[in-house]
């Protein structure tokens, strides 16, 4: 398989190393590419299998679909990222949302064709594939409000909106997936630091 472009893949080795048959994940790689470089509905199959090596037919072998393909690209993406925000610590709630915001819009960054892919394709889901990811969301979703919630609780945050505040922060770092380009001036940890400050001066007390 051509490995220009695809070198992301590679930091989300574990993550995919799930995926058996190696024939099978590397035609989820070679789709998430080929849908973040040229949009779901433009990617043909045999654009998929040129990007895998393989021929046209055996993307039928492994998927049903090209729709199958980008489900399952969605659940590895968003179960990577309920995983990565249920995995937050920290010793009070300022620290706690600094590293869930951190991270996650780190994450964003640092695995931008992912990230395109599982946020801005969820239209081309069937209602079934579409319902399975969105209760992923809300999870998401709700353990990003859990951590606002934590200081609204004891006095550190000023939030009247908790619900409106959430979403507000969970559009900010998503959004890094959409401009973020490698070799900028800030590297991925370094958006992440900048996002979690500027998530913790919105939602302190003025």
């Amino acid at each position: 398989m051509t490995t220009t472009g695809l070198d992301e893949f590679a930091l989300l080795d574990e993550t995919w190393r799930s995926i058996t048959p190696d024939a099978a994940r590397r035609m989820l790689i070679a789709a998430a590419h080929a849908f973040a470089g040229k949009g779901y509905h433009a990617t043909t199959t045999r654009d998929i299998a040129s990007l895998a090596g393989m021929s046209p037919a055996a993307v039928y072998i492994h998927y049903r679909s090209k729709e199958e393909l980008l489900f399952n690209i969605s659940l590895v993406g968003h179960e990577t990222s309920l995983n990565l925000l249920s995995s937050i610590t920290g010793a009070d709630p300022v620290e706690r949302l600094r590293n869930a915001v951190k991270a996650f819009a780190g994450w964003h960054a640092e695995f931008h064709t992912t990230a395109r892919v599982v946020q801005y394709e969820l239209g081309a889901l069937t209602p079934e594939h579409h319902a399975q990811v969105a209760q992923l969301r809300r999870g998401i979703e709700k353990q990003m409000r859990s951590f606002i919630a934590d200081g609204v609780a004891e006095g550190v945050f000023d939030v009247p909106d908790l619900k409106g505040a959430t979403l507000a922060v969970l559009s900010l770092c998503i959004d890094v997936a959409r401009w973020y380009q490698p070799g900028g001036k800030r590297t991925p940890d370094e958006i992440g630091a900048l996002y979690a400050d500027l998530v913790l001066r919105m939602v302190r007390p003025a």
